[in-house]
């Protein structure tokens, strides 16, 4: 992934929220989990590509390499708002399932 300015960023419901092609990002990466939604399908809607099929997958970050990351939950939308709703559900689950063990 390129090195990203302060202006690459979106953040969607105080997280941010990156793309690298095809696969989005969504998270804090200085927190111990992330969701990665890799779009596999999409389709033309009046000169937009619309996802018509995404992987969604938790990942438990182990240190800053995401490559190295331990899937924990996946799942499969046939849209970007479906997938955006399970994946900032889980990870909002998760986090704060672990405040409450910290």
């Amino acid at each position: 992934m390129k090195a990203l300015t302060e202006r690459d960023v979106l953040v969607y419901r105080e997280k941010p929220l990156l793309r690298d092609g095809n696969t989005l990002y969504y998270g804090d990466f200085s927190e111990n989990f992330i969701v990665r939604f890799t779009i596999l399908e999409s389709e033309k809607v009046n000169d937009l590509d619309m996802a018509k099929k995404v992987v969604i997958e938790l990942l438990e970050k182990n240190g800053d390499d995401i490559k190295s990351a331990k899937l924990t939950k996946k799942a499969e939308r046939t849209s970007m708002w479906a997938a955006l709703d399970i994946g900032i559900y889980w990870l909002e689950d998760i986090l704060e399932m672990e405040k409450e063990f910290l």
